[in-house]
């Protein structure tokens, strides 16, 4: 491919047309412009994006402990990513404001390798797709980790920040190529996922910081058939019922959220949903 000049020329233009790579954010005078997606179809998209910030194996250890001085850094992390997903059209010039259905985020500590891997899950039915969404929401979550532990370590360094793959759209899906498998700290080579999707009908359900020690569990799956009720005061009835230990969540000072959108006992859940349960947490 040319290199790239410093203007758009008619001539270069025609080479990457040539070779279907056309800057779709240009117009045609080589100017920033809008793309106009008001011509077309809406489909089901959903882009998946990764990162991870490295950091020392003491600070990890903290992080994994819960240890550090402003709270669970995880559960301030995933909301941070949300909210970053839903402002994307505010950070990043010419991106569209989007209705996202769903944004999840999942965090895997990693002790061999002294880092916290990310990955972001976007997903819409729209006219646009939501790769951008996907890589912010993974880049301010990092940033939000480095900001819960930079009080104990400032050398941390974030990396790896990547599409994964995307889907939906006249473009077609995208898979970023994996040449080689991932190795476990047992030298066993296999796939490694940050997150199993629940099957459907159902929820996923999990239990952040202090309130993974009280219940005796970090996440669990609940159908939605079981629940006599599908919202927030139901899903803890059913949970109760299951299991006394979840009456804790009962307690007035016991935040919950659903797909990282602070919920009260009476908002509605559906299929896919992922609930979150947690104490009251601090940042800045």
């Amino acid at each position: 491919m040319p290199a790239c000049p410093s203007r758009i020329t008619p001539e270069w233009r025609d080479d990457m047309e040539g070779e279907n790579m056309q800057l779709t954010h240009l117009d045609a005078h080589g100017k920033a412009s809008m793309v106009d997606v008001g011509e077309k179809g809406e489909t089901r998209r959903e882009a998946i994006a990764s990162g991870r910030i490295v950091m020392q194996p003491e600070t990890l250890a903290l992080l994994a402990d819960g240890a550090l001085p402003k709270g669970d850094v995880i559960a301030t992390a995933r909301i941070a990513g949300i909210q970053a997903a839903k402002r994307t059209h505010e950070l990043i010039p010419l991106c569209h404001s989007l209705a996202l259905s769903k944004v999840a985020l999942e965090f895997d500590v990693d002790a061999l390798n002294n880092c916290v891997h990310v990955e972001a899950m976007c997903r819409l039915t729209g006219r646009t797709g939501v790769e951008m969404e996907a890589l912010t929401a993974v880049s301010v979550a990092c940033l939000t980790l480095y900001d819960m532990c930079k009080a104990v370590d400032k050398s941390m360094r974030i990396d790896a920040v990547q599409l994964e793959q995307k889907s939906g759209g006249q473009r077609g899906d995208y898979q970023r190529r994996v040449d080689a498998p991932i190795v476990t700290g047992d030298s066993v080579a296999r796939e490694v996922s940050l997150g199993d999707r629940c099957d459907s009908p159902c929820v996923r359900v999990k239990f952040l910081a202090e309130l993974r020690e009280r219940v005796g569990e970090s996440e669990t799956i609940v159908a939605l058939d079981q629940l006599d009720n599908c919202d927030v005061a139901g899903l803890k009835a059913t949970l109760t019922a299951r299991n006394g230990a979840f009456e804790v969540l009962g307690e007035r000072r016991v935040l919950c959220a659903i797909n990282q959108v602070m919920a009260n006992d009476s908002a509605r859940i559906t299929d896919e949903d992922e609930v979150a349960f947690f104490p009251p947490v601090t940042g800045g």
